[in-house]
């Protein structure tokens, strides 16, 4: 089993990864076979039905929206906001899509994407179905995808476990499980990173990975950069204001006073991560890690131990993210990412493990305490639900980002505080996230038909 670090983080835009990246993937992976088939010459018209979480939620996550961009061939890595805009707005006057290699297309927005409330698809909470249509009407070609979280997309056929290609690729260090990563550790006496590295290194060449690593990080501290910057209130009609900005001028302004608080470290955290959050939830440029709902715990452990660790080293960035990322990788093989799959444990607690995991690294934790730093972190994020209030990606996502943060440090620290020995191992933990996931109630499962997104202030 691998998973690359760049599939694990992949750069997008908000509020969701499974509700916005997925079905604008999905979308141009429709256009894509529409191009491919002969039927595609004669179509006329177009259509999406969206399934699930997709339909009780899409509305709050954008769904109808990232459709809309897909098939007008928008990609979340390539997004140009004015010129989407523009092109929006000559969709709802035309109704028209104009594409390369496929005729006009009839397209309505409004009345041909259609939010199905009944029973989900077989194959994952998140479905949503294509269909392109003659003049007369008749279906000429059909495609199911399902998104199940970070952005991955799969079709009907790799969803419900019909036959699909093998992966047959020598990796040199083929973990599938942490116990298998730790017996290679042991064995080969590298890193977790180093293992890590050393499978990227089948993909592409070293100095691919330096770089491409180089820029994720870039595009993550961004995010916190503008989050930090930006102030006002969030789209979607909740009136949530953004904080990020106003609580780090109080940290900055305490520090230049020397009046903080020792547990202002946590202040700091949950900062770094709420600014991510927040730009999030306005649809801004971020990085899936392992989602967009959980997009800030990652960076916001990063940042903090580039700026509030002594002796912390800008070349063990890489490090980090390449540990994090296998931490995520073997928690979606084995579990779920998808908080419409598992609730906000695959999201949040998933990327507080994959934090946990990449901070004890850099601060020279043995492959038995990373694992058990991931163990910790994720095994107290156990049975959280996802009910996100009105469909957004707001409340109580943004600050669920920071107190995640807050518990993959304190979980590192714990870690780096024994041998690594420790009676839950990581393995059994992520079953016990996928056996809770499974047994959760679909109404706590991103469909906000319970828990907090129905017990909202009155006034």
């Amino acid at each position: 089993m691998f998973l690359s670090v760049f599939d694990v983080f992949k750069i997008g835009i908000g509020p969701s990864s499974s509700h916005t990246m997925g079905p604008m993937t999905a979308a141009g992976r429709f256009l894509k076979l529409l191009r491919q088939q002969p039927s595609g010459r004669h179509a006329v018209a177009v259509g999406a039905r969206l399934h699930g979480s997709l339909a009780f939620t899409g509305k709050g996550h954008a769904t109808d929206r990232a459709v809309t961009l897909g098939l007008l061939g928008w990609t979340p890595a390539e997004f140009d906001f004015d010129e989407a805009e523009r092109q929006l707005e000559d969709l709802r006057l035309s109704r028209l899509l104009r594409l390369d290699g496929l005729p006009q297309l009839m397209f309505d927005p409004a009345l041909d994407i259609v939010f199905d409330y009944g029973p989900p698809l077989p194959g994952h909470a998140n479905g949503l179905v294509f269909s392109a249509r003659s003049s007369t009407g008749a279906v000429l070609l059909q495609e199911t995808y399902y998104s199940i979280g970070g952005g991955f997309v799969m079709t009907a056929q790799e969803g419900e476990g019909l036959p699909v290609a093998a992966d047959v690729t020598p990796w040199p260090y083929p973990f599938g499980n942490a116990s298998a990563m730790l017996r290679m550790a042991r064995e080969s006496g590298l890193s977790i990173a180093d293992m890590k590295r050393a499978n990227e290194a089948h993909l592409r060449t070293q100095e691919q990975v330096d770089r491409g690593l180089v820029h994720l990080w870039s595009v993550m501290n961004g995010c916190i950069e503008r989050g930090l910057s930006q102030e006002g209130e969030l789209p979607g009609g909740l009136r949530v204001r953004r904080r990020a900005a106003g609580i780090h001028q109080q940290l900055m302004a305490e520090r230049q006073a020397n009046r903080s608080q020792p547990h202002a470290a946590a202040d700091w955290l949950s900062v770094y991560a709420m600014a991510v959050n927040e730009e999030n939830a306005a649809g801004g440029r971020v990085v899936t890690a392992p989602t967009n709902g959980a997009a800030g715990v990652v960076p916001a452990v990063l940042r903090y131990y580039l700026d509030h660790c002594k002796g912390a080293e800008c070349d063990k960035i890489a490090d980090f993210l390449l540990t994090a990322a296998a931490i995520g990788g073997l928690i979606k093989h084995n579990a779920s990412i998808s908080g419409a799959e598992a609730g906000c444990q695959g999201e949040v607690g998933s990327a507080a493990a994959m934090a946990a995991a990449g901070f004890c690294a850099v601060l020279g934790g043995l492959p038995e305490q990373i694992e058990n730093a991931a163990e910790i972190a994720l095994e107290h994020h156990l049975g959280m639900t996802c009910d996100p209030a009105a469909g957004l990606v707001q409340v109580p996502c943004i600050e669920r980002n920071g107190i995640g943060a807050i518990k993959a440090v304190a979980a590192a620290s714990l870690a780096l505080r024994g041998d690594g020995s420790h009676f839950m191992p990581l393995d059994n933990c992520i079953e016990a996230m996928r056996q809770t996931g499974e047994a959760m109630n679909a109404k706590f499962k991103e469909t906000s038909l319970g828990g907090l997104a129905v017990n909202l202030p009155e006034c």
